[in-house]
């Protein structure tokens, strides 16, 4: 009876987890509405502005506590600013010196070192189930970018650009697996984490860049958006999810956030429908359910 309650909370955890994905997936049409006028980092510090506001309402509503919040580990700080704050800053830096798409191939190996990272964790087992769905999810993702010869040519003036995006991927898999170690702390402390984050945005801001003024309402509704979602309740519900759940799960079903972008920006006439992106689609499922298949162990 002890092992189904347990087996259910985790199931349910996972569940919360996936719920980022999700959200995750609509980053890119998010961003797209934003325009281009804004600056990395402004746009860093709006969003994470609107995404600690948001999460403050659980504060106001008497859910959760400013302790819980705010009355945390150094640990704890350190790993949860330098995960949020150090991937996005690490992810401009990779945009802005290497192409898009090798930055993005790059950085999106996230989710399969999140798979191989949870086998140091205690308590945790990696099969080969875990890591045969985490290649071919990773394989599907290649194929949804038109991964081909020319996409493989990685080139040396672009070398900055790559070592930012491997940080991320390494950054971001760290922090996931990393948040299991302190499972006892409150997934209200992402409140803290949003707000030193938001912080650093604007002083990053400040330093380094020209303030941008919103053009029209549709950028304001983008960047309240991206608060919202992507950035505000997706990191909280990751928190929960890797520290409660099936993180090596979590990791493979990863691949479906850049699925589901492909997909919203083709309803939002940003692209067409082809037969890589049918294919990715197969693969990144597949590879869930290969995934899947050591779940039944929680």
């Amino acid at each position: 009876m002890l092992q189904n309650q347990t087996a259910g909370k985790v199931s349910a955890a996972t569940s919360i987890g996936s719920i980022s994905i999700v959200l995750w997936g609509t980053l890119a049409v998010l961003t797209k509405l934003t325009g281009d006028q804004f600056p990395p980092f402004q746009l860093l510090a709006m969003t994470f502005t609107v995404a600690t506001l948001t999460l403050s309402g659980k504060l106001l509503t008497g859910k959760a506590d400013v302790r819980s919040a705010f009355k945390l580990p150094l640990t704890g700080w350190l790993l949860g600013v330098g995960g949020l704050f150090g991937f996005h800053a690490l992810y401009f830096v990779a945009l802005q010196n290497a192409p898009a798409v090798e930055a993005g191939l790059i950085a999106y190996i996230w989710p399969l070192l999140i798979v191989l990272f949870s086998a140091l964790l205690p308590g945790e087992t990696i099969t080969k189930w875990h890591v045969g769905g985490a290649l071919v999810a990773l394989a599907g993702y290649w194929v949804l970018l038109g991964w081909d010869s020319s996409a493989g040519n990685l080139q040396w003036e672009y070398v900055v650009g790559y070592v930012a995006a491997a940080g991320c991927a390494l950054i971001w898999s760290s922090y996931s697996v990393l948040s299991r170690l302190i499972k006892n702390t409150s997934s209200d402390a992402v409140i803290g984490y949003c707000a030193l984050t938001a912080v650093f945005g604007w002083l990053a801001h400040f330093l380094w860049e020209t303030t941008a003024v919103p053009q029209d309402l549709t950028q304001i509704i983008a960047v309240i958006g991206l608060g919202l979602g992507p950035v505000g309740i997706a990191f909280y519900t990751w928190d929960f999810g890797v520290k409660h759940g099936n993180v090596q799960l979590l990791g493979v079903l990863a691949y479906g956030a850049p699925l589901i972008s492909t997909l919203l920006l083709i309803v939002f006439g940003e692209g067409t429908l082809a037969v890589n992106i049918v294919i990715a689609a197969l693969a990144i499922a597949g590879g869930s359910l290969i995934a899947a298949k050591s779940a039944s162990k929680y």
